[in-house]
């Protein structure tokens, strides 16, 4: 008997195009969130979830999905699925597809407000040539919280900048036979931070993880640069540390999102915002399908599969 797979695709020439050719046994259908079900929903074992789509349409239908084993995420967040799980169903994320993009809008939007790119913009609508003094990444001490497939994506492209890192992850360790602090260090790593790019997942550890207290603690001029999930650092504690113009922020994400027109934050000088876009980059889609095919390469052969992160 073949097993049933639901690719996000809008036909099977079109999936078999991105993932194929489809393992022997595999009965793919094609479906994209959006009501439209195939009629496979109480045999469907393996659902690749589309990207950016909505869970709670997404999984709409579970409670017929009696012989659902698998869901695939083809974002690195999962806290928005995971209360969603039936009974057994393994979560697996896309950690790896979005590690290129999100490292490089990381250093990007640290690039744009150290240097003021972000100023030098809106001066070209009046044609102002308005030099000024910037400051550099290079002699920079820069704090990577959330030492993850993305932390290190973040940390190999800021090598070649010249500055000092210092890495963060739930718990101490040596890896690769450098130094990573634990997430009770921070405290005592925030004084010394030029720059703290924010990467951790969210969870009930991580909520509010950069707060008033924290914010307090960078040294005055400091950049936080948060591209893992806005709720991480505190909104309120941040609008509030930026007004002063003690330090500055370059987010891509935001608590709430989209960040509300009339938020104080959109007119703070200091602060840059991008619209949560660290992963849909032209790297997307050839990384999102590899992953996409070899699960459902491993799914077929009764293999483990990668990037689980969850079990209902």
């Amino acid at each position: 008997m073949s097993h049933v797979v639901w690719l996000p695709f809008d036909s099977l020439n079109e999936a078999e195009r991105a993932v194929g050719p489809f393992p022997a046994g595999i009965d793919v259908e094609c479906f994209q969130g959006r009501g439209d079900e195939p009629a496979s929903v109480g045999r469907v074992e393996l659902l690749v979830a589309p990207y950016l789509a909505n869970p709670q349409e997404v999984l709409a239908r579970v409670a017929q999905m009696s012989s659902l084993r698998a869901i695939q995420l083809q974002t690195a967040g999962f806290e928005t699925y995971a209360p969603l799980l039936p009974v057994g169903v393994q979560l697996c994320n896309a950690a790896g597809v979005h590690d290129a993009s999100t490292a490089e809008l990381a250093v990007a939007l640290a690039l744009a407000n150290n240097r003021h790119l972000d100023v030098y913009a809106r001066n070209m609508a009046s044609g102002t040539w308005g030099q000024d003094f910037s400051r550099a990444l290079a002699d920079s001490r820069a704090l990577i919280v959330g030492y993850g497939h993305i932390g290190r994506a973040i940390e190999a492209r800021l090598e070649p900048f010249e500055v000092t890192l210092t890495r963060v992850a739930s718990h101490a360790r040596v890896e690769d036979g450098r130094q990573v602090h634990g997430i009770d260090e921070l405290g005592d790593l925030l004084p010394s931070a030029d720059v703290v790019f924010v990467v951790t997942p969210l969870n009930e550890q991580t909520r509010h993880l950069i707060g008033a207290r924290e914010l307090a603690l960078l040294p005055d001029d400091a950049l936080v640069v948060n591209v893992g999930r806005g709720p991480v650092v505190d909104t309120d504690a941040l609008a509030a540390a930026t007004a002063t113009g003690r330090i500055r922020a370059s987010l891509d994400v935001t608590d709430p999102e989209p960040l509300p027109p009339d938020h104080p934050l959109w007119r703070t000088p200091g602060v840059f915002i991008s619209p949560h876009v660290g992963g849909p980059t032209s790297a997307f889609y050839p990384r999102s399908y590899a992953l996409i095919a070899d699960q459902v390469r491993r799914f077929a052969a009764g293999e483990p599969l990668r990037n689980v992160v969850a079990v209902g």
